[in-house]
């Protein structure tokens, strides 16, 4: 296949996965019931078995974007950890490998 189709095809898959969710969405959201995920269904089961938690968090974040900021940081720094051991451990393979 020549690079022309190949890059027209592309352009298209993009499209569609970009246009199809939009076309398919009903409107309808979390006020809704909707994007309910699984933390949903799990605290309703456990509040529904009468079970209270014997400690509460000492810091509650102001807002839900105070919280997801914090999650994205707390990623961040883990990302930053991980990929700085994967390199070192590249780095000292290569340079092994060149002695």
């Amino acid at each position: 296949m020549n690079k022309l189709k190949i890059n027209v095809i592309l352009i298209v898959l993009v499209i569609v996965i970009g246009v199809l969710p939009l076309m398919i969405f009903s409107g309808l959201g979390e006020d809704q019931g909707y994007f309910g995920g699984s933390d949903d269904a799990a605290g309703e089961v456990i509040e529904a078995t009468g079970f209270e938690p014997w400690y509460s968090s000492f810091w509650e974040p102001p807002s839900g974007e105070i919280a997801s900021l914090l999650f994205a940081v707390q990623a961040a720094i883990g990302a930053i950890i991980i990929g700085y051991f994967f390199g070192y451990w590249r780095a000292e393979a290569k340079y092994k490998q060149d002695k």
